[in-house]
């Protein structure tokens, strides 16, 4: 044998499978994994990769074998090659049809009916799976997750994370690094080897009963450690002898020999069959032999017979994929193009769906194939809700296949535009749109290219771009929808110009257009380019009356209407919408987001930071991270409300490397505020000031709604830093904001504050302090209370000492403890004069117990007291997919693995404070 295979030594351990010679240390890896989980150590991922035949499956057997016998509920699931295009369809294989199964038929029917939710289905199949392993542990096993459906790729790289805490394991095995996002530390990964020389040794004595000859040996070498080609070697050796032709290196001699015995008409069957893949019906590999399944008998009973076929009572498998490969590989190229080509014509005459013979068209259709063209366009249009990269794939195949200058290729081409811009493939989408647009279509079909591209061209915030397209496509068009879409579009694109009033009579255009037209998508756009000018001009009541309206007429803007009430100070309702948003909510990390927004605007720092992070999360789930940017400079504000520099620092790099992938003047404007809030806390005043006016290259500070809430902290940096003019700029600005907006506190408050500041005006101070009183926001009023503490302490009036203690106090209960720190320091001093003395609270630590918020404290004891995330969410009127944040973050200042070890600590605190009286 080969003496460059590694050696290994033998771990005493009885083996069950012939075929485990060699993975002695591996199977007990995966027995301590299984013991663990069992004893409450929380969940676990295992993935087991290697080329075909190492032993990956095996391997895989008895892990569930062990997991049955330590009482797991087992799910067995398998991906194949052809049928990557049916969602779920690799899980759904094993939760259906376990014993007993790990999800009733009832539960996946719920699923499938909202299976076009991506974010809601796996959090829906997580929560099932969270109630089913409550009392006992389970391990869901995939084999070849490299052939998993998109859909079940996606489950798999979310929900193994989302039950880290759960008495789960996933086991899932591949030919190479399925690269899921988001693997967790508790992954581990076992790449099998080739098997040493020791272990095909036992392996040789257990097939052939003794010691293998030294011709045995030395055919072996050829199966470079590969268990399965071995074994089928040594199974050929064992029936016919190893005389004969050496084999070429990688050929499996048993499966030669095999072959070579079969009947021609046997022979033909298992060729049909390696077409259809892996595992195939018996109707199908009859309809493409052209022969009813009843006269194939002879041929199914040879193929099993020969240990080639395996018959699971519903449909035939080759008994290992190598086997289906080798069958495979003896067709001509022609032949297998002929025959799939055929195998999809016939499924779908059976009535079979397109998703059947999708697979099939992918490996056989020519250019002008006009069957082919239309299924894969029907299989596009089925799964781009669920899987949009698969149906952007699709789609640009089915173009690919239309004749240059077919007039089908302009409808073909406008799917494509679609599908690539839904899968965020911007530049392929405009790519392929002006390719169409550059064989000069009539005039009408350059208006439609024009109208779907300007979705894609919206993503690229190309804005000069967009309005030039769609109005020399407003001056070709005739159809009114489509003239009506145009127009909506060119509002939306002119609501980020500088000419609102313009944009606005652009809005109302296209609003009156769509409503004679009876265009609903249309409709859509013109209230939301109307709903965007109005919030981006401050005129915070249109802009709610517009999105109210349009979340009305289609529920997926049910964000941007709490948005627009947040701007109203309108909270209570607010609260209203989050609370009754639809099951499945459409847009989740758009709902987050809002709720987000909101509990900042409440002051609930830690609530709003635990908000950023799910929705954040969710927007990476689906490798749509447009609102990024917002995000981290909100989550950065929010650390310097608590004093965490380097958390800062962290979001502030992040937010600089997406701007230079995202340039936009949004994101320009909210970058360089960030800045200069770092380097005005750094002490470089002048710096930070050039920053704030950095901030209005674009628009003016008070455009972005986003820095609306931070132009009085705008104001004191631009006044420490000497720049007056700027000061009272901004000043000025929120005075014309209020002005837009009289019925709004904060816009009221906000005005009186920052002119106070710029006039060194106590009156103005205290005129904002008694209209924020009368608002929602309590952060606005601590720091106009904090301002006029500090100008009533300089002329020594001891009304600071109240103004200072109620700012000092709303800024503790919110955890923003750098300015409860600052306010103390002003508390202390005009105290001090007056006798008194300050003890501020301690600092929250970092780890244990007293590093939990008090979020992070309630979700604890429900979890402790059985709850899963979906019931502890509905008892805190919040998302499931907060409680998991929350969560994540409870087990990492906590140091524990899983809700048992939650449960102990969280029983044990409590003891300890109704003990100490706490």
């Amino acid at each position: 044998m080969s003496p460059d295979r590694p050696e290994e030594q033998d771990v005493a351990t009885g083996l069950s499978r012939t075929g485990l010679r060699g993975r002695e240390a591996e199977l007990e890896r995966l027995r301590a994994l299984v013991e663990a989980v069992r004893d409450g150590e929380g969940g676990a991922i295992v993935l087991l990769l290697g080329e075909p035949g190492i032993g990956k499956t095996v391997l895989l057997q008895e892990t569930i074998s062990i997991a049955r016998t330590h009482g797991f509920v087992v799910s067995h699931g398998r991906a194949e090659e052809l049928h990557e295009l049916a969602p779920l369809a690799s899980l759904a294989s094993g939760l259906l049809h376990g014993d007993p199964p790990l999800l009733s038929s009832t539960d996946f029917a719920d699923l499938a009916d909202h299976h076009d939710q991506r974010i809601w289905l796996v959090e829906r199949l997580a929560q099932l799976i969270e109630e089913r392993s409550a009392g006992t542990p389970v391990l869901i096993a995939v084999d070849d997750v490299q052939w998993a459906d998109p859909l079940s790729r996606f489950a798999l790289s979310v929900m193994p994370a989302r039950l880290l805490s759960s008495p789960v394991l996933w086991l899932l095995t591949g030919r190479e690094d399925p690269e899921l996002y988001g693997q967790e530390p508790r992954t581990t990964t076992l790449p099998l080897r080739p098997l040493p020389d020791t272990a095909l040794t036992e392996l040789a004595r257990d097939i052939l009963g003794g010691d293998a000859p030294k011709q045995v040996a030395e055919l072996l070498d050829g199966a470079g450690g590969n268990p399965f080609l071995a074994t089928e070697m040594l199974a050929g050796i064992a029936a016919s002898g190893a005389d004969g032709t050496e084999p070429p290196e990688r050929l499996v001699l048993g499966v030669r020999n095999r072959l070579a015995d079969l009947r021609p008409d046997t022979l033909h069957f298992l060729r049909i069959g390696s077409v259809l893949g892996r595992a195939f019906s018996l109707a199908d590999a009859a309809a493409l032999c052209g022969r009813p399944a009843s006269g194939l008998r002879a041929e199914v009973n040879e193929a099993i017979d020969a240990a080639l076929l395996h018959d699971d009572g519903e449909r035939l498998l080759f008994r290992h994929d190598l086997l289906r490969q080798a069958v495979y590989a003896d067709l001509a190229p022609s032949v297998r193009r002929a025959l799939h080509r055929e195998a999809a014509s016939r499924l779908v005459a059976a009535g079979r769906s397109s998703v059947d013979a999708v697979p099939h068209l992918l490996k056989s259709a020519e250019p002008g194939d006009m069957e082919a063209i239309g299924l894969l366009g029907t299989a596009a249009t089925d799964v781009i809700d669920v899987m949009p990269d698969l149906a952007a794939d699709l789609a640009v195949r089915a173009l690919e296949l239309v004749p240059p200058r077919a007039p089908m290729a302009y409808d073909v081409g406008e799917r494509a535009i679609v599908a690539l811009t839904r899968a965020g493939r911007y530049t392929q989408a405009r790519d392929a749109g002006d390719a169409l647009l550059a064989r000069q279509p009539p005039l009408d079909v350059f208006a439609r290219l024009q109208s779907v591209l300007g979705d894609t061209l919206w993503h690229f915030d190309d804005v000069h771009e967009l309005t030039r397209r769609l109005t020399a496509a407003l001056a070709a068009v005739t159809d009114p929808a489509i003239r009506a879409r145009l127009t909506a579009r060119l509002a939306l694109a002119r609501s980020r110009g500088s000419d609102l009033g313009a944009a606005r009579e652009t809005g109302e255009r296209a609003l009156a257009e769509a409503e004679r037209a009876g265009d609903r998508e249309a409709r859509v756009l013109a209230l939301w380019g109307l709903g965007e000018i109005a919030l981006n001009a401050g005129d915070c009541a249109a802009a709610v009356e517009h999105h109210t309206v349009l979340s009305v007429f289609d529920t997926a803007f049910l964000p941007e209407e709490a948005v627009a009430r947040i701007h109203m100070d309108d909270f209570d309702t607010v609260r209203r919408l989050l609370r009754t948003a639809g099951a499945p909510p459409l847009r989740p990390a758009m709902l987050i987001w809002a709720q987000g927004t909101l509990n900042m605007g409440l002051g609930r720092l830690d609530d709003a930071d635990a908000d950023l992070v799910t929705a954040e999360r969710l927007e990476a789930d689906l490798h749509v991270p447009g609102n990024l940017v917002n995000i981290r400079v909100n989550r950065g504000l929010l650390a310097m409300l608590r004093g965490d520099r380097e958390a800062a620092r962290e979001h502030l790099d992040v937010v600089r490397a997406t701007v230079a992938d995202r340039p936009n003047t949004g994101n320009h404007a909210t970058h360089r505020y960030f800045e200069a809030v770092v380097a005005d806390a750094d002490g470089d005043h002048a710096a930070a000031a050039e920053l704030v006016r950095s901030a209005q290259r674009d628009h003016p500070f008070l455009r972005w709604r986003l820095l609306r809430p931070h132009v009085v902290q705008a104001v004191g940096i631009a006044l420490r830093g000497g720049d007056r003019d700027l000061a009272e700029d901004l000043a000025a600005q929120a005075a014309e904001h209020a002005t837009r907006n009289p019925s709004v506190p904060t816009a009221q408050g906000t005005a009186a504050h920052a002119a106070g500041l710029v006039n060194a005006d106590h009156g103005l101070l205290e005129r904002s302090v008694r209209i924020l009183l009368t608002g929602p926001r309590p952060l606005p009023l601590a720091a106009a209370s904090a301002d006029l503490g500090r100008a009533l302490g300089t002329a020594g009036d001891p009304a600071a000492t109240p103004a200072l203690t109620r700012a000092h106090d709303i800024y503790a209960q919110a955890g923003a403890d750098a300015e409860a720190d600052r306010v103390r320091d002003d508390l202390e001093q005009a105290t001090r004069r007056a006798g008194r003395r300050t003890r501020g609270p301690r600092p929250r630590p970092d780890q244990g117990w007293d590093a939990l918020t008090a979020s992070e404290r309630k979700v604890a004891r429900l979890i402790a007291a059985g709850h899963t995330n979906r019931s502890a969410a509905e008892a805190l009127v919040v998302s499931p997919h907060t409680v998991n944040t929350h969560l994540a973050s409870i087990f990492r200042k906590l140091a524990v693995r899983s809700r048992v070890h939650l449960a102990r600590i969280t029983l044990a605190e409590d003891d300890a404070g109704t003990a100490t009286g706490d």
